[in-house]
């Protein structure tokens, strides 16, 4: 009984923290990696612009850059403090005239292999690159949501993930659009087949 007095005298809860410290151990470090993985982006595309050819691929980096800018401020004001941050998470937002149709099927290619040297360096590399880094801090986000404890912080790390999904979105149809990202489809009868195994659940009570 002595002990599990002990151990309940050394248990806080949330309200007896200083709210700047309302982290766990664990989510510190995932929430750290994320935020890195975001910083990681940003720089890149540093070294990247020098090197597009195509306006609107910079045009583009630009704006997801200008973006992804402020939504670092927000998630580090978040969690430096553990409160509310001065700037709320913001919407994505694809240029009005973007064409989201996708074009389906592959075309041979050139064999090639990678790139030797800074010249060889090509926009649809770039657009690669960029969408990886995306790609890679939605993973990193989506992870830490589902870690972090201080309800504020959570919640900006959910909320962003849409906001990097409708980016990397972008840069596919652009990548797609331009013969970078190809999209193979299985033959018609295989697809059927595997839209055609599941059905809906029956008699549901509500």
């Amino acid at each position: 009984m002595q002990n599990q007095n002990q151990q309940q005298a050394n248990m806080t809860t949330s309200h007896q923290v200083p709210q700047q410290f309302t982290h766990g151990g664990h989510e510190i470090f995932d929430a750290n990696e994320a935020i890195r993985t975001l910083v990681s982006g940003l720089e890149h595309c540093l070294l990247y612009e020098q090197h597009v050819q195509d306006p609107e691929l910079k045009a583009l980096m630009q704006r997801q850059k200008a973006f992804n800018t402020q939504m670092y401020n927000t998630v580090v004001e978040a969690f430096k403090t553990g409160q509310k941050p001065s700037v709320s998470t913001q919407v994505y937002k694809m240029e009005a005239n973007t064409d989201n149709s996708t074009i389906y099927g592959t075309k041979q290619a050139q064999p090639a292999p990678p790139a030797a040297s800074l010249q060889d360096i090509s926009d649809k590399c770039i657009a690669g690159f960029v969408l990886g880094n995306i790609k890679a801090a939605a993973s990193a986000f989506s992870m830490a949501a589902l870690e972090v404890t201080n309800p504020i912080l959570r919640r900006i790390f959910a909320d962003s993930v849409p906001n990097l999904i409708e980016e990397a979105y972008e840069l596919f149809l652009y990548s797609n659009k331009k013969g970078y990202y190809q999209i193979p489809q299985l033959k018609d009868q295989d697809m059927a087949n595997i839209l055609n195994t599941y059905a809906p659940i029956q008699n549901m009570t509500h």
